[in-house]
């Protein structure tokens, strides 16, 4: 049955009125949230805002390596360490590697540029951080639906958004609501919200609808894989920092790496594979494993006998969003604003991306209560981006706007004009590099690229993708449809298998994809939709654009603890 059809037949659904409706329960929107709040409670005004979490708790979904810089936490919350905020760890030491397959050279501190430099930031977890923000949310009045999926916006006549309607639950696999149906319910505010991070499901719709994207450069992607370990506390340094470069990935990629020393003996590392990348063969999930055995990382992992003795606790991938300034689409509409990663204001030559989230979440909540207070509703908030512009963010995105374009020319070129205009000339650039093709166009026929053989994993130290969802701890309702939907189901074999070798096999870090024979002997893709992780990859990265990946039941999805 059609959406249209379940409406007829069980509708209307419940309607709840807000003043602002927030989708998605992560640092921006919960900023945004408060930040609403706090402006009510500060005026004697009433303000109702909601916030709609598609995990089944506020940071179930949130996975971020993550350094937080608190410049954005200082402004919302200036006694935060007094409340208890988990910033536990400051930095206390930097290194940048760039490694060859045996070797490695540390460059000196004094010739990190700023951007590589993290004095005075923390190493969290940002599910951590995100759950202790939904706490000081729900103590200043912000109502918080976690299970509750955004699948739908709604609009006005004159096309505002009006709101969104949550996803119906008990739909079976045939799309017939079963005995346990339940219609979902319509939140409508004045101001709408997105804050879904990044690629998300609505804001992409979004986008398209208002062409909120027309006047900048096509959206960069990463894919970050991120796992949390256990250590011998002889290996352990407690807010250590060290990134890499180089090894395993070839000179034409962008990526690099990170290992983070948190604290209790844990550390926390990822990979971060630019999903404009042209071999079809690469796998991100299997660099990462590889990077893992070089003998500057394997060292924190080992006893003095090369024994592997730490445990794998955590597994978990997210899309980034990496385009930058000149990527940035327009973030208002009328009836709502864009935020956080949703829109893309991570700065990629910093990896940081939370205390941007926060900052915009916090300038979209005063544009959106100026415009209530007096009186507006459905129109755009243009106070929004027009706050950004004058803000210490647009400062620092600027400084940092052509990053991701250099290193498309390869690490050597990228690694000598980062210096250059963030060492040399301290961000003040004269130039500015555009990109023109989104990630998906830059894949290339396998016919024309060389084949990886991947090493098996030993199960210690590397491991395969199915036993690494299990740590992700991710689970949906095995009868609802698939949340991962082909517009033509006959084009993974006639275009994708055949002319790429199937590359969503390998780009996606959950084995949700495989290809498998038909009693013919013809080939099919089979999708396990039960294993995804959310990370969004499969819709960035399809060269065909024929995955769309839509909204699974509330609730569904990873849960992450201590990521």
């Amino acid at each position: 049955m059609t959406n249209q059809e379940i409406l007829a037949q069980f509708g209307p659904r419940e309607a709840m009125e807000y003043d602002v409706v927030v989708v998605g329960g992560g640092p921006a929107g919960l900023a945004t949230a408060i930040r609403l709040k706090q402006l009510a409670a500060s005026s004697g005004k009433e303000i109702s805002v909601v916030v709609l979490e598609k995990g089944s708790e506020p940071g179930a979904h949130i996975l971020s390596g993550a350094i937080m810089d608190p410049i954005a936490m200082n402004e919302l919350f200036p006694d935060w360490k007094a409340m208890g905020a988990p910033l536990n760890q400051p930095v206390t030491d930097d290194a940048m590697s760039f490694l060859s397959e045996t070797t490695g050279f540390r460059t000196p501190n004094f010739l990190l540029p700023q951007c590589f430099q993290n004095h005075g930031n923390y190493i969290v977890s940002l599910g951590a951080v995100t759950r202790w923000m939904a706490q000081q949310a729900e103590n200043l009045g912000v109502e918080i639906f976690p299970g509750f999926a955004a699948a739908e916006v709604l609009y006005n006549e004159n096309g505002s958004v009006k709101g969104v309607a949550t996803g119906n639950l008990g739909v079976g696999k045939d799309g017939v609501p079963g005995e346990n149906f339940q219609i979902g319910m319509d939140l409508l505010g004045k101001y709408t919200v997105f804050a879904e991070g990044a690629r998300g499901h609505l804001g992409k719709q979004i986008i398209a609808k208002y062409k909120l994207d027309a006047d900048c450069d096509p959206q960069g992607y990463s894919i970050g894989i991120k796992e949390l370990w256990e250590i011998d506390p002889a290996r352990h340094q407690p807010g250590f920092v060290l990134h890499t470069a180089g090894w395993p990935m070839a000179s034409d990629t962008y990526g690099g790496a990170f290992l983070y020393h948190m604290e209790d003996n844990k550390i926390t590392l990822g990979f971060i594979t630019g999903l404009d990348y042209a071999n079809p063969y690469l796998s991100p999930f299997e660099e990462f494993q590889r990077w893992k055995t070089h003998p500057n990382i394997r060292y924190y992992f080992e006893n003095d006998k090369g024994e592997v003795t730490a445990k794998r606790l955590g597994y978990g991938a997210r899309a980034l969003t990496v385009g930058g300034l000149l990527s940035l689409p327009k973030t208002v509409f009328p009836g709502g604003a864009l935020v956080g990663c949703e829109a893309g204001y991570l700065n990629v030559s910093r990896i940081k991306g939370s205390h941007a989230a926060i900052k915009t979440g916090m300038l979209a909540a005063e544009a959106a209560f100026e415009a209530i207070v007096g009186g507006r509703q459905h129109d755009e908030l243009s106070a929004y981006p027009e706050a950004f512009e004058k803000s210490w963010l647009y400062t620092e995105l600027n400084k940092s706007r052509n990053f991701k374009a250099w290193f498309k020319k390869g690490l050597a070129v990228g690694t000598l004009m980062t210096g250059i205009e963030q060492f040399a000339l301290k961000g003040n650039i004269p130039w500015t590099r555009h990109r023109d093709k989104p990630d998906y166009a830059y894949l290339k026929p396998a016919a024309e690229c060389q084949p990886i053989n991947y090493p098996k994993p030993d199960g210690k130290l590397t491991f395969d993708r199915l036993s690494s969802v299990f740590l992700s701890n991710t689970n949906h309702e095995e009868q609802q449809p698939s949340h991962l939907t082909l517009k033509d189901a006959s084009v993974p074999v006639k275009i994708n298998l055949a002319k790429y070798a199937g590359p969503e096999t390998r780009y996606c870090p959950a084995g949700v994809y495989e290809f498998v024979k038909n009693a013919d002997n013809t080939d099919r893709l089979q999708i396990n939709a039960q294993n995804c992780v959310h990370c969004k990859t499969c819709d960035i990265k399809d060269p065909t654009q024929n995955i769309v990946w839509v909204t699974p039941e509330g609730g569904g999805g990873p849960n992450y603890a201590g990521m």
